[in-house]
């Protein structure tokens, strides 16, 4: 008999996961994804990327609000498949990751036991990391410390956004993901325990708010610049100016950094570039979004605005 799993999972960044076990031909029994809702300034109800990717393919989709709920159960298991696959999904309960007879497996975008948690591809940029990328282990009590299967390694440049290594993390680590589920599948998995790899020198990766992405201007240009693309575009640094004597939020999508070795904290200047003083030289501003604005290149901003007068709030 053939095997199947169920898939669960809400964004974009699950979809290519999705789309590669299927390109792979491994039944999906169902998928478990999000409920819809609304969103955007109309709030009209949205179906999440991974639900419309499911009706396309004809694969049935269950939407439960709660996942303790015994229906919910009763759904799962009626479906009768032999593994679970996690990606970019909400903390499942146990009698849930318990339920299948091949386990329940993840796809995580970092290389653990090296940033567990919810930002890992934020945090890994913005700590100034060289090398990331995407790991398949076994779901256990503990958030992100289950055994782990495989791993794939990318890259991370100097001038690498947040969104460039989520990317390349969506398409590498389906690949990775497709290859696990076919190795358990034929019983060719040894999985490896996260406590013999753990130490103390292992980061992790919490939730990120809006109070943390605010920027620090007295800190050097090299942590201000890896902050700047570590959140960008999503949830995005900022900080705020005052335009003829307005204060207005501004969210910094892009920079490059200029070392001097001079303290320039809390100047700017403003005429061939945007430039803001740091506690080393100097945050070159290229993508920016004003407050009621649209986002807007920086020669644009240098445009609308240069007889302005603005400095930091």
């Amino acid at each position: 008999m053939t095997k199947k799993i169920v898939f669960m999972g809400t964004p974009d960044f699950a979809v290519e996961s999705l789309k590669q076990l299927i390109e792979a031909g491994i039944e999906v029994a169902a998928v478990v994804t999000a409920p819809d809702r609304p969103a955007g300034r109309g709030q009209q109800i949205r179906e999440s990327a991974v639900k419309q990717f499911a009706k396309s393919h004809d694969i049935k989709v269950l939407q439960p609000e709660k996942l303790k709920s015994e229906e919910f159960h009763h759904q799962l298991k009626t479906l009768a498949a032999d593994l679970f696959v996690v990606v970019a999904f909400r903390m499942l309960p146990e009698v849930v990751w318990s339920m299948p007879p091949l386990g329940t497996i993840n796809l995580h975008g970092s290389l653990l036991p090296n940033y567990r948690g919810a930002a890992p591809i934020n945090w890994a940029v913005i700590n100034g990391e060289k090398e990331t990328g995407a790991t398949t282990f076994f779901i256990e009590k503990e958030i992100d410390t289950g055994k782990i299967i495989d791993h794939v390694k990318v890259p991370i440049g100097e001038n690498d956004s947040a969104g460039t290594v989520h990317d390349q993390l969506m398409v590498k680590g389906a690949t990775l993901l497709k290859d696990t589920v076919l190795q358990i599948f034929e019983g060719n998995v040894k999985a490896i325990s996260q406590d013999d790899l753990f130490d103390e020198t292992h980061q992790h990766a919490p939730k990120i708010f809006k109070a943390d992405c605010k920027i620090e201007w007295n800190l050097s240009a090299n942590q201000i610049h890896n902050k700047i693309r570590g959140l960008s575009p999503y949830p995005t640094a900022w900080t705020e100016f005052m335009i003829n004597g307005k204060k207005k939020s501004i969210k910094l999508f892009e920079s490059r950094k200029k070392h001097d070795g001079q303290n320039h904290s809390g100047e700017i200047k403003l005429a061939d570039s945007l430039l803001i003083g740091c506690g080393d030289g100097w945050i070159e501003i290229l993508q920016l979004q004003v407050e009621g604005k649209k986002r807007m290149k920086a020669a644009d901003f240098i445009l609308g605005y240069q007889q302005a007068q603005i400095e930091l709030a």
